[in-house]
Parts: C-alpha cells; sequence; structure tokens
C-alpha cells in the first residue's frame, strides 16, 4: 500500500529496519527534541516528565496481547512519557493486560536513564503504589500523583500535555489500530509520527 513514487515495499522496509535495529529512529527523535527545547529556551534535557498509557485493539495475533479489563481492550499498552512541552522521551509497548503501576517501573528507569536532567515524574492515579515506590528507591526520584480537583470533568495541571500529546498520535491513521507484529516496530512507529507531528507544527 505504498505510494506509487516508493521504491518496492521490500526495499523499504529493509532500510526501515535496519534503522530500526541500529536505533536511528530514536536517535533521530532525541536529537529534534534537544534542538525544539533550545528554540523553546528550554534547557537541551528535561527535567520533569510525565507518565501515561493508552490501551490500543491489536489487528492481528502479535506477540504480547492481553486484554484491559477496566477499559475492555484487547490489545497492547503504549506507555509514554513526554517533557513538558510534550515530546516524546520514551516510549514502550506491552499487552494491555499489565498493570499501570506495575508497567511503568522500567518505562520510568529507562526514561531516567536516558535523561540524567530529570528530577521528578507527574502520573495519575494509576502510578500509586509501586511506582511510587520504585522511582524513590530505585532512581532517588519523586513521581508526584495527580488528584481530581473537583468532582467533574477538569483540566488538570501538567496532565494535559501528556493528552495532548496522545491526541497528536491519534491524527495518524496507522495508529488508530496497532497493526505491528512486533512491539519493537510499534514503538518505531510512534517515534516517526512524532518526528513528522514535531518538523510539521514545531512543538
Amino acid at each position: 500500500m505504498l505510494p506509487n513514487d516508493f521504491p518496492a515495499w521490500q526495499t523499504v522496509y529493509d532500510h526501515f529496519s535496519r534503522w530500526s535495529k541500529r536505533g536511528v529512529w530514536e536517535a533521530a527523535l532525541d536529537a529534534l527534541n534537544t534542538r525544539r527545547r533550545a528554540k523553546c529556551a528550554r534547557a537541551p534535557s528535561p527535567s520533569y516528565g510525565i507518565i501515561d498509557s493508552q490501551s490500543v485493539k491489536t489487528q492481528y495475533a502479535s506477540e504480547e496481547r492481553g486484554i484491559d479489563v477496566g477499559k475492555k481492550v484487547k490489545g497492547r499498552k503504549r506507555h509514554i512519557v513526554v517533557d513538558i512541552l510534550g515530546h516524546l522521551l520514551h516510549v514502550s509497548v506491552h499487552a494491555a493486560n499489565h498493570n499501570d503501576t506495575v508497567a511503568a517501573c522500567p518505562v520510568l528507569e529507562r526514561a531516567a536513564e536516558k535523561h540524567p536532567t530529570i528530577r521528578a515524574f507527574s502520573g495519575d492515579a494509576g502510578y500509586r503504589g509501586m511506582a511510587v515506590k520504585s522511582v524513590d528507591e530505585v532512581l532517588g526520584l519523586e513521581l508526584h500523583i495527580s488528584q481530581k480537583i473537583q468532582d467533574q470533568w477538569a483540566v488538570l495541571p501538567k496532565r494535559w500535555v501528556i493528552e495532548r500529546t496522545f491526541a497528536w498520535l491519534g491524527l495518524f491513521r496507522r495508529l488508530s489500530k496497532d497493526v505491528e507484529i512486533l512491539t519493537a516496530t510499534a514503538e518505531n512507529m510512534i517515534r516517526i509520527a512524532m518526528l513528522k507531528k514535531t518538523l510539521a507544527n514545531r512543538v
């Protein structure tokens, strides 16, 4: 289903696969984020990270599938960490039946490893418990838990940033469902979408 002016799909996939294995997509996004932060008068590396997850249906019998009982979704979860501007710092795709507070631990550890300038994270009530404990004991940092400020819909400080990032990802047809067999491919498709969004809108 490639446009007619593209090479044969085997050639395109070969390039994509090689770049994925070499970590080109991740390195390119990290470099772009650093430049965008500098243009926004921010430090090159973030000091604050915001974490959240999104459950999506899978199309095929791909690796790592499960059922998110709370959201009634059979498929995978996309766990992302963004900075205060909404730039993607880290993404991890895994089975949807993994509890957020447990699945977040390696995600937060990897984000802190990639960006040692991070001093704290923010998460919603689903990250209470193990994630808070892990961030404190393993990373020596804080995980701030956002609380509802009233008993109705309201915009929460900082939380709206990551919701906006998920909204950006929702604009890409390929991400409306998880159609990838491998979780690593699914992660790189999210990175590619963020590369395009950041370049196009200069977020």
